[in-house]
């Protein structure tokens, strides 16, 4: 057999072509650092396989623009940092109860506001859950090497398309702009899902038809004529003010999440199953936690790490588990304080949790990690 072609790639160059892997033909953004090369990687390949490329005006436009794409018929990405990201609330917002799927990559750097653009940071982990208002179902990935960015994007498309709903890939600077050798998937290799079509004629076609946890959807201009609006609807995309259908729908729309856990939560575990200490860590921090386990390891101490791929929805039974288990967690993150909390919740109080925080613009390396795992020997 062949050998499998092998590339050095950006994680952001990554994201792209795992993007094109899963079927994406329409990009729609306004370039931001740190994942403005995800744009111009789509700008030269999609023209080439008959796809759409626009650079929009603004991040708010550029969700729209996805959107619209999307209820056409085709996959769609965006992709932003912090700041964008806020911009895009309001469209990931509609895309929720409208039940659009499409891709929102985030590629995190230090903030609020304009903040440090070419520093990393973990500080979108609460916005990609709560930055749109109301209750609505949230799915956010979160990768930490760059073949994993690349299955994970595929990931992100395929969870998209089965549930009807945005999903945002959320990682940092740091692995967004570092370079690895990866493997490229023969097509076939990985899974790749689409959206459910219609089985009946038009006239028979209800887009938010509760009979299904999730609708089939069609797609504007092949015949099914349907409204699609940002208020509470009825089964067929118009507005209603009928409490019960109200409740039915926003129930409906975070019930086809919460049913689907076991399909949508992955994670990384290392030295869980005899661990006296855990650490919880996502993206470029959980890299230097892992080296920091393996170090504790290797001076007597029982040291493990989950690394949560699915940051959203949050993983409250293996945490909630684990914490039964543990003398702590410590939580390393480039931010104040957002996993921790969190931990902390689905621990219950049953072991302590501890944050590692940093916001300078630096990683958190491994001998940080290793001081904390020492404090609970």
């Amino acid at each position: 057999m062949a050998e499998k072609k092998k590339k050095l790639m950006q994680g952001n160059e990554a994201c792209a072509e795992g993007a094109l892997y899963a079927g994406c033909r329409f990009y729609a953004g306004y370039p931001i650092t740190p994942s403005t090369e995800i744009a111009e990687v789509m700008s030269v390949r999609l023209p080439k396989i008959g796809g759409k490329f626009i650079q929009m005006e603004d991040e708010i436009a550029s969700i729209g623009a996805i959107i619209g794409a999307s209820l056409a018929g085709m996959k769609t990405l965006t992709a932003t940092s912090g700041p964008g990201f806020s911009l895009k609330q309001e469209g990931l917002g509609y895309a929720c109860i409208a039940e659009i799927p499409c891709v929102i990559v985030d590629v995190m750097r230090g903030g609020p506001s304009t903040g440090y653009p070419t520093g990393p940071s973990q500080s979108d982990i609460m916005q990609a859950k709560w930055g749109t208002h109301g209750d609505h179902p949230a799915i956010s990935l979160a990768p930490a090497y760059v073949q994993e960015i690349l299955t994970e994007t595929v990931r992100a498309f395929n969870l998209a398309e089965k549930y009807r709903t945005p999903v945002v890939i959320l990682y940092d600077e740091i692995v967004g702009h570092m370079r690895e050798p990866i493997t490229i998937p023969e097509p076939g290799e990985i899974e790749v899902i689409d959206r459910a079509a219609p089985a009946c004629p038009p006239e028979e076609y209800f887009p938010y038809d509760n009979n299904f946890l999730v609708a089939p959807l069609a797609p504007f201009g092949e015949g099914y004529r349907f409204h699609v609006t940002g208020l509470n609807h009825k089964n067929d995309g118009f507005p209603t003010n009928d409490p019960k259908i109200i409740e039915e729908n926003n129930l409906r729309i975070m019930r086809k999440i919460d049913e689907n856990r076991a399909d949508i939560w992955k994670n990384e575990e290392f030295g869980v199953d005899d661990a006296e200490v855990l650490v919880f860590s996502i993206g470029s921090t959980a890299r230097s936690a892992r080296y920091a386990a393996n170090a504790a390891r290797g001076s007597g101490i029982k040291a493990g790490l989950l690394r949560p791929i699915t940051i959203w929805p949050f993983p409250d039974a293996a945490v909630e588990e684990l914490a039964k288990r543990v003398k702590a967690i410590i939580v390393p993150e480039l931010n104040l304080g957002q996993m921790v909390g969190e931990v902390k919740r689905a621990a219950n109080g049953a072991c302590a949790v501890e944050g590692i925080h940093r916001v300078d613009g630096e990683p958190i390396n491994p001998a940080q990690i290793l001081d904390v795992i020492k404090k609970y020997r």
